[in-house]
């Protein structure tokens, strides 16, 4: 019988047109990793990923969007994206399932407008729709992770439950893109929380870090700085 695997999952966050990696998901804390999105996805392809997260962060923030770009990556590379940022209504989210994206990704709508999760889900099913839930001190971050919300981590899981999500993303936005690893009591909070599909967005900063998740039986990571500056290798090597 072969042991759980962690599948770790290349991250490609869209800023001004570049890609890049956010300290906190703070944008005015950047660091810049390739000049083009298309090249860091590419990039990723070439080394066996076969599905990549992207995060239109201009689209989450308000502050633009990136959907052209979005566009040319599903139309030229070989694997499966799944996209976030700045999805708050159903003709986005169309735009994009119905434009190459594989699935995509909800946030501050399903905090805001949870409704709209629903719709999605009945429309297009819950393979291709996932909520990513972006958590402070137990509470919802939403809007680019700029505000904080009333909404605390268990209220939102047992609401996406109800609705009939299947893949959750939940990611502790205080450690992500700082390498400071994974806070392995809220991991096995929120694993005991929701038994659907977990990925975990953002902190994994090394090997150790995949081997707690998997030791959780935690399906996914979603993982940027650390592989762009390659604390953990990716590939992952086997245990």
């Amino acid at each position: 019988m072969t042991s759980f695997e962690t599948r770790v999952i290349p991250c490609v966050d869209i800023q001004s047109g570049r890609a890049v990696r956010l300290f906190e998901g703070d944008p005015d804390r950047e660091t810049v990793y390739f000049e083009h999105p298309l090249e860091a996805a590419l990039h990723w392809q070439n080394l066996g990923a076969n599905l990549l997260h992207l995060v239109d962060l201009d689209a989450a923030t308000g502050r633009g969007e990136n959907q052209d770009l979005i566009a040319q990556i599903c139309a030229q590379v070989e694997v499966s994206v799944e996209v976030g940022g700045g999805i708050r209504d159903f003709a986005r989210a169309r735009t994009l399932l119905e434009g190459g994206v594989a699935r995509a990704v909800i946030g501050t709508a399903a905090v805001k407008t949870p409704e709209l999760v629903s719709q999605l889900l009945e429309h297009y099913g819950p393979e291709r729709i996932v909520v990513s839930l972006d958590a402070r001190d137990g509470f919802v971050a939403v809007s680019g992770w700029a505000q904080g919300s009333s909404v605390t981590i268990e209220q939102m899981a047992l609401d996406m439950k109800a609705r009939g999500l299947k893949t959750l993303i939940f990611t502790d936005v205080t450690r992500d893109g700082t390498l400071r690893g994974l806070d392995a009591e809220l991991m096995a909070r929120v694993r005991g929380l929701w038994k659907g599909e977990l990925i975990v967005g953002g902190g994994v900063a090394n090997a150790q870090d995949v081997r707690l998740l998997e030791s959780l039986k935690i399906e996914g990571a979603i993982v940027g700085r650390a592989i762009y500056e390659r604390t953990l290798p990716y590939p992952v090597p086997s245990a």
